[in-house]
């Protein structure tokens, strides 16, 4: 007789061998750190095999843990069709970064706004961005910057302008640059900023060493043994009397007493999030009205203000 796996231990499984870490799991599911290790702990006492080395500040498979991920991969994705086989076609599964990102801001008010719509938020992380869920087809719809200059998006994936994310300097109260009521973008230069969301291999790190090269700021991407959730990353800076990192205007950043947010100008650095969309979605009446807002509301006259990485301005001018 089989083992009857909980399908939430085997995704919270596959989700710490991805993320490499069990914050960032946890962030990603949508649950707690101690739920993630909960699950894990069941199920390794259900296969009677441990399945991560616990190290600090990150995790290992062990060789069982590594002979049963492809098998607990393929387990997901046959529920994941079986889900899709029976799932209302009206419902439109929409991609976010994160709950505290631009575009999962803009989805909570569209979704205020339009309190029938059909729409299934998924919550993607740092590994696996929502741009690789609409292309991988986990989702019909995601909030993703277009551009990566090594991964071009395949055919079947339409781009419309959404959200230019202005980027502000966040500082602790003991760095130098504290008391400043603004800095322009050259700046930035000789300066350290920690985004360790940027050290996977996505768009999203694209966009830095976009940035980096445009205007000489080092961006250091070190996984500290505190995790890379938004509210470790601000702790992290407001004891920092040399490192800096970033906020985005339409993102929620965690409140800390010793942070300053700074203005960036001349120009604006601004992550450019476009509406990426299954050429299968095309016609759905949920992409429909969503398009129509997120295009009716996007700012076209702030491109020429702030500084985007060369091959994004095209989508963003109208």
């Amino acid at each position: 007789m089989g083992l009857d796996l909980d399908l939430s231990a085997v995704r919270a499984m596959v989700a710490v061998s991805d993320e490499g870490q069990f914050g960032l799991a946890a962030s990603e599911l949508g649950i707690s750190q101690q739920a993630v290790s909960k699950r894990i702990a069941k199920l390794e006492s259900q296969l009677g095999s441990r399945l991560f080395e616990r190290r600090i500040g990150s995790i290992a498979l062990t060789a069982h843990g590594a002979r049963f991920l492809p098998h607990a991969r393929s387990v997901l994705a046959s529920a994941d069709r079986a889900v899709a086989a029976v799932r209302d076609s009206q419902v439109l599964r929409v991609a976010v970064h994160g709950a505290q990102i631009a575009d999962a801001n803009l989805m909570r008010f569209y979704l205020e706004q339009h309190p029938d719509a059909e729409i299934e938020l998924i919550m993607m992380g740092p590994s696996t961005t929502s741009r690789d869920a609409v292309i991988d087809g986990r989702v019909d719809v995601a909030f993703a910057r277009k551009h990566w200059s090594t991964h071009p998006l395949p055919a079947d994936v339409t781009a419309a302008p959404a959200y230019l994310d202005a980027l502000h300097l966040l500082v602790g109260n003991g760095h130098p640059l504290a008391g400043r009521d603004h800095v322009e973008l050259d700046d930035l230069d000789a300066l350290t900023a920690w985004v360790p969301g940027a050290g996977f291999d996505s768009e999203v790190g694209d966009f830095y060493r976009e940035l980096s090269d445009s205007c000489g700021i080092t961006i250091d991407t070190e996984h500290h043994p505190g995790g890379i959730g938004f509210a470790n990353i601000i702790d992290r800076i407001a004891n920092s009397t040399t490192l800096v990192t970033f906020g985005g205007e339409g993102t929620t950043t965690p409140w800390h007493p010793n942070i300053r947010r700074i203005p960036i100008v001349n120009p604006t650095p601004s992550y450019p999030m476009a509406l990426l969309w299954q050429e299968k979605a095309t016609g759905h009446p949920q992409l429909n009205s969503l398009h129509d807002f997120v295009t009716g509301s996007y700012n076209s006259n702030a491109v020429s203000d702030v500084w985007v990485p060369e091959p994004d301005r095209a989508l963003f001018i109208r």
